[in-house]
């Protein structure tokens, strides 16, 4: 059987979260004093005429901007050769849960994904996997503060282009609202890596993120077409 928290009465429970609460309070304002920060970092200047390959061929950083100030862009590693399924499970969780990008266009901000893969590779992904956001590849491209980072923050004045932030890691979890949620769940994310009552579940391998052979949203996607699927959908 699995573990239970304690069981208590309201009033213990109450005062129990309300203990919580003032440091869930302490950790937003330190998170809005860490955003304050970012804000006051200096710039960089990139080479802005860099061209990456997207859906119309190669195509300016500059332009990838698309008349907004401001340009956001997310890192998808990939697999040279290999099929959709084998493709990277966090990359695929990444992306998957940040797919609408208007609060951000309403910001002034442009989302893009950058692939290390070429182009005329991923992109039958990209339409497989129904992402709309535009894709571009860095395959094959090294500049400084283009080729780098996983997650990279990018603000236009007239014709340059500066980076203004980047992060990787976990810093990535910014687009993964997923983990954000399950952290206020009572069994968390269930990797060995948290600090977890005794006797809570446990999920080393991580198969919340791949299941069966895939990531996990591949199996949505292709659950509405399996009626219709030739067998050529199901070798990808």
């Amino acid at each position: 059987m699995t573990a239970l928290p304690e069981i208590v009465d309201r009033d213990i429970w109450l005062r129990r979260r309300a203990e919580l609460l003032v440091r869930e309070k302490a950790h937003t304002r330190a998170g809005s004093a860490l955003a304050a920060a970012r804000r006051r970092l200096p710039m960089t200047e990139v080479d802005g005429t860099v061209e990456l390959t997207g859906v119309r061929g190669p195509t300016r950083v500059l332009d990838m901007f698309e008349g907004r100030d401001q340009l956001l862009v997310c890192k998808h590693m990939w697999s040279l050769g290999r099929p959709f399924e084998d493709q990277c499970r966090g990359c695929t969780a990444t992306v998957w849960n940040f797919q609408d990008a208007t609060y951000l266009e309403a910001r002034g901000v442009t989302f893009a994904v950058w692939c290390q893969g070429p182009y005329a590779e991923f992109a039958p992904f990209r339409e497989f996997m129904g992402y709309q956001a535009p894709w571009y590849s860095v395959h094959g491209v090294d500049a400084p503060g283009i080729s780098d980072g996983w997650i990279t923050c990018y603000l236009r004045v007239g014709d340059r282009v500066f980076q203004t932030y980047e992060t990787d890691g976990r810093g990535v979890e910014a687009m993964m609202p997923a983990l954000q949620l399950l952290d206020l769940t009572v069994y968390g994310r269930q990797e060995d890596w948290e600090d977890s009552p005794e006797g809570w579940p446990q999920d080393p391998a991580q198969s919340w993120f791949r299941r069966d052979g895939r990531p996990i949203p591949q199996w949505k996607v292709l659950k509405p077409v399996v009626e219709e699927a030739s067998p050529v959908d199901f070798v990808r």
